[in-house]
């Protein structure tokens, strides 16, 4: 049985809310766009790459996935409405299960939002609301033994935190 590795990427520095735009319409800022590369850059340098990336829609998140796409961490990307705020990603993880059958690690890379991507780290470990936290631009790995099947439950518990990185660790020269 192969196991699976998920890599969490939240969107970088945005906009602030309340500037007449649309949430889904707020791009990266400067220092988010400049931070963002810098940290998809040490990602890829560490070997976090991932032959399937999936984004959020909206502009911020899939600003944050072409960044890792130019940064090497995946040749491309597509946009799936489960990583919007408030939606639901299991659907999704179980689509990507059915895909690459061959691949021993197998392993997906998505960029979405805060509180989201906590509350899906946390419902694979078992942890409690709140205990995973992505900083702006911060990156999580998680990994399970577990394929998934369109039917499958999420495997609550089964996973394991790998790695936790803030923008910090990975922006220190």
């Amino acid at each position: 049985m192969a196991e699976v590795e998920l890599l969490l990427l939240r969107h970088g520095i945005a906009e602030p809310r309340g500037l007449g735009l649309e949430d889904g319409n707020r791009a990266l800022t400067a220092e988010g766009r400049q931070r963002t590369r810098l940290i998809c850059r040490r990602a890829g340098a560490l070997g976090l790459k991932s032959p399937v990336l999936v984004s959020s829609p909206l502009l911020r998140a899939s600003q944050t996935a072409e960044l890792a796409v130019e940064a090497g961490l995946a040749p491309s990307f597509t946009c799936h409405d489960g990583l919007s705020p408030g939606a639901d990603p299991w659907p999704l993880l179980q689509q990507l299960s059915g895909q690459g059958q061959g691949e021993t690690p197998r392993r997906w890379m998505l960029v979405g939002h805060e509180p989201d991507l906590g509350v899906l780290a946390c419902r694979l470990l078992a942890a409690p609301p709140g205990a995973v936290a992505l900083k702006k631009a911060g990156l999580a790995m998680l990994r399970w033994d577990q394929i998934l099947s369109p039917s499958a439950p999420i495997p609550s518990g089964q996973a394991r935190l790998v790695l936790l990185l803030t923008p910090r660790i990975l922006t220190v020269s």
